[in-house]
């Protein structure tokens, strides 16, 4: 290499150095295993020479940078992107509530314009990074001595616009663009996770469950309800808590679960909550105060027992406490149980009994319970038509190639034979005929 080149090389070295350096915000991005990697990397070749030691280091500095970089099954350039597009920093944060042309919020607040300005030059800086990698390969060729690997960038047409837009524009230029996306996908967990699940913290569920409310068949009137009433939550307008009560396998949770691909491309969030961690949701709600998104809290196959410290927490929550309960949050329960705290015989007050007044209030307050949910959604067992109309629309899906009366006949037989008519059976029956 002649000197001019080397000269060259160089200079984009120490500015790729500098550019690290210099970040005011988005330190985080290059906090990972692939940012420290590539830190260490160019270090190695910043103090690297071709002596064999030297090389030695720059490769094996190199191999760790390539490693990281294909456990995530990514490029440098593509790591880059999705790192700076699930950014969680004060620009990010404050930018999904704000309308950057206005440089206010609906709550009043205003992004800092030197929020803005130090943005911008993070922007600037991790577009050097980003068109400088490039030249990665040709440095460790030089002092490794040996030809190398380098994962190739690749983009689709399906891709979000702001992500082609980073292929192809100066991201100092792309403040607003950024901002805009914060605001429409949410950032940190919420921007990369559709779905969630509460374990003493919240954690991303990477592969949702794909159902379709489409798919769903029977129970109309209680699907429709469930619709609008989520449509008034993400349009801003007050929505209810709702309960949906009935037997197992009548689609209940498939109902929740459908919501979130039902309305995909909203701001829409499913919070799935164990029954014996509702006594965490005052901590939970905390966390979703003033957040853009819309938050369906779900818990599944809802009951209590007596003294049930989960039931007090739940009712404090739906019955609202001294901190209001935010209104881009419900929460959507299921429930095998129409009365969702368990009641004994001995729970009943005698004439003979002392404070009887006392034991009243206690059954009252158990079986009144429900009444704290805006709505509640009766789910009946299916009957026999119901039940082979789910089976004939299951069927016809799978384009299974069976006589009506053979498909009829087996699917009532496996209904006896098993768990009773439902759409759970009815799923169960069509993937057996199909494994078949």
């Amino acid at each position: 290499m002649n000197s001019s080149h080397q000269d060259r090389h160089t200079a984009e070295l120490h500015q790729m150095q500098r550019a690290i350096a210099g970040l005011l915000l988005h330190q985080d991005i290059l906090d990972s295993e692939v940012g420290v990697a590539l830190i260490k990397l160019l270090q190695a070749i910043a103090n690297g020479d071709r002596s064999q030691g030297n090389a030695l280091i720059c490769l094996t500095a190199y191999g760790r940078f390539f490693k990281a970089l294909a456990d995530r099954n990514c490029s440098w350039e593509e790591y880059l992107i999705d790192r700076l597009l699930q950014a969680e920093n004060p620009f990010s944060l404050q930018a999904q509530n704000i309308n950057l042309a206005n440089a206010t919020g609906t709550s009043g607040k205003r992004l800092s314009p030197a929020l803005v300005t130090a943005a911008r030059q993070d922007l600037e800086s991790l577009y050097v990074l980003y068109t400088c990698g490039q030249y990665i390969p040709q440095w460790v060729e030089q002092i490794g001595g040996k030809p190398i690997c380098w994962l190739e960038c690749s983009i689709s047409d399906t891709q979000h616009s702001i992500v082609k837009s980073l292929h192809s524009q100066k991201w100092g230029e792309l403040v607003d663009d950024l901002a805009k996306y914060y605001q429409q996908a949410g950032v940190g967990i919420f921007g990369k996770y559709r779905a969630l699940r509460w374990q003493d913290r919240l954690m991303g569920i990477p592969h949702p469950d794909r159902v379709q409310i489409e798919n769903l068949i029977g129970y109309e009137q209680q699907k429709a309800t469930l619709i609008k009433n989520t449509g008034s939550l993400l349009s801003g307008k007050p929505a209810l808590n709702i309960l949906l009560y009935g037997g197992k396998g009548t689609g209940k949770s498939s109902l929740i679960k459908g919501l979130l691909n039902h309305y995909t491309n909203s701001q829409l969030r499913l919070i799935e909550v164990s029954k014996s961690a509702t006594i965490d949701l005052p901590s939970i709600l905390d966390q979703l105060t003033d957040l853009p998104q819309k938050f369906i809290i779900f818990i599944d196959d809802l009951s209590f027992e007596e003294d049930d410290e989960n039931f007090k927490a739940l009712k404090v929550v739906l019955e609202g406490s001294v901190t209001a309960r935010p209104n881009n949050v419900v929460i959507y329960a299921t429930s095998n149980r129409r009365h969702l705290v368990r009641e004994y015989f001995a729970d009943r007050p005698r004439p003979q009994d002392a404070g009887e007044i006392q034991m009243w209030d206690t059954v009252q307050e158990k079986l009144s319970f429900v009444d704290r949910f805006g709505i509640t959604l009766t789910f009946e067992p299916a009957d026999q038509p119901k039940y082979l109309e789910i089976i004939r629309h299951l069927a016809t899906e799978a384009k299974l190639s069976i006589e009506s009366d053979d498909l009829e006949n087996r699917a009532l037989q496996w209904a006896t034979r098993h768990n009773g008519r439902s759409g759970r059976t009815a799923r169960q029956f069509i993937d057996y005929l199909i494994g078949e």
